[in-house]
């Protein structure tokens, strides 16, 4: 497929979005599978994954930059164009999905600083301004010297910007399957992992389709990092759900999550543990590993399984009921105030908006590598790593 031909799928999948969104706000949110229960649907999901992955891209950036390894700097302005797609294509799913876009202009000249909500808005557009300068830093040799500067500033932001996200959920108080101080360092991990996977699968694409050289010095070094997140974001699942069942007040939510009959338990153990973990940690470092074809595959897993994770963070948290006195016998009305498990489908629309979204991202960057000069022209090994031997890998 050629540049305009991939622009035009693309495109395809925009408007499809577009559609959906004006499906949705024509006929009102009764036409989804969204409900007075179930506030945040599909769209949630796929916002808050792209706008996740988006810190974790620009980690190779950091990398290269904060932490002096020469090896990933050619890659810096590569993971900030990924970054900031990302995050453009997540802010529009969640934009389009808030019902009165035009209210955002309010949201972006009253502030209430007790909301959560309103320092995500300053975390968001300030990523968007210090990656550009970044970005600018990397381009622009007469401004070589503010490089480091603007790469240590970009780092430490996107980690702030991640903590407001996950802290989002962690505040509130309202939803057993939140309330957790461990959701913002969780959200960090689960950046690196998804955001790794991502470039991961763009690196590869992208050097394909443009016939540059990318040698396997560079790309075992990522795969082998991805394969530390992976194993850490299991690390920090499991000490979440450990310190969730200590608690007597979450013992109802834990059973719902790990040993319920919903999707939510399917997609929690099948989705987020194997796919999502055990099996991307069994390829990388396995002989599989040493396959880029099987690198692309775990790289897309984690992605499967990161799409599962936030699914039963943000729809799974929802869907069981608030528990307002822990152990006693509840009062239900006919409002369904009290029901086990609120149900949810995704709706088509839905769905199409949350791809809408992840066209924009790859659409974003596409474009970007065609316009500027953000790949560089040769990643193989004696250009990478002139010293790097066969075996290190």
């Amino acid at each position: 497929m050629g540049f305009y031909g991939l622009l035009a799928f693309l495109c395809a999948f925009i408007l499809a979005g577009l559609g959906a969104t004006y499906y949705m706000e024509h006929n009102g949110h009764w036409v989804t599978g969204m409900n007075n229960q179930i506030a945040w649907g599909m769209p949630h999901v796929f916002a808050v994954f792209l706008i996740v992955a988006a810190s974790g891209a620009l980690n190779v950036a950091s990398i290269g930059t904060v932490f002096g390894k020469k090896m990933y700097q050619p890659l810096g302005r590569l993971s900030s164009l990924v970054a900031l797609a990302l995050l453009a294509g997540g802010l529009v799913v969640l934009l389009l999905d808030l019902g009165r876009p035009d209210r955002l202009i309010v949201a972006m000249t009253k502030y209430n600083f007790k909301s959560i909500f309103a320092w995500n808005i300053i975390l968001y557009t300030g990523f968007f301004a210090i990656t550009g300068i970044y970005i600018w830093m990397m381009m622009d040799r007469s401004m070589k010297k503010f490089y480091r500067p603007a790469g240590i500033a970009a780092f430490i932001w996107r980690l702030i910007l991640t903590t407001g996200t996950g802290s989002i959920f962690g505040f509130l108080v309202a939803r057993q399957g939140y309330d957790a101080a461990i959701m913002a360092p969780m959200f960090i991990i689960m950046s690196f992992s998804f955001g790794l996977a991502f470039f991961i699968l763009v690196t590869m694409a992208t050097y394909k389709w443009t016939d540059r050289p990318l040698g396997d010095a560079i790309l075992y070094r990522l795969k082998n990092l991805l394969g530390v997140f992976v194993a850490a974001v299991m690390y920090f699942v499991l000490a979440y759900h450990l310190t969730n069942l200590y608690a007597t007040e979450h013992h109802g939510v834990e059973a719902f999550i790990l040993t319920g009959d919903s999707i939510h338990t399917k997609l929690f153990w099948i989705g987020q543990i194997l796919l999502g973990g055990i099996a991307p940690l069994v390829i990388l470092y396995s002989n599989l590993g040493k396959s880029r074809t099987w690198i692309a595959i775990s790289s897309l897993l984690v992605i499967i399984g990161g799409m599962a994770q936030m699914y039963v963070i943000i729809i799974g948290g929802q869907a069981y009921p608030l528990q307002m006195f822990p152990g006693m016998e509840v009062v239900s009305s006919t409002f369904s105030d009290a029901a086990a498990y609120h149900a949810y489908t995704p709706s088509l629309p839905e769905i199409l908006l949350g791809l809408g979204g992840v066209a924009i991202t790859i659409f974003m960057i596409v474009f970007g590598c065609k316009v500027l000069n953000f790949l560089p022209a040769s990643l193989a090994d004696e250009a990478v790593d002139p010293h790097s031997a066969a075996t290190d890998k």
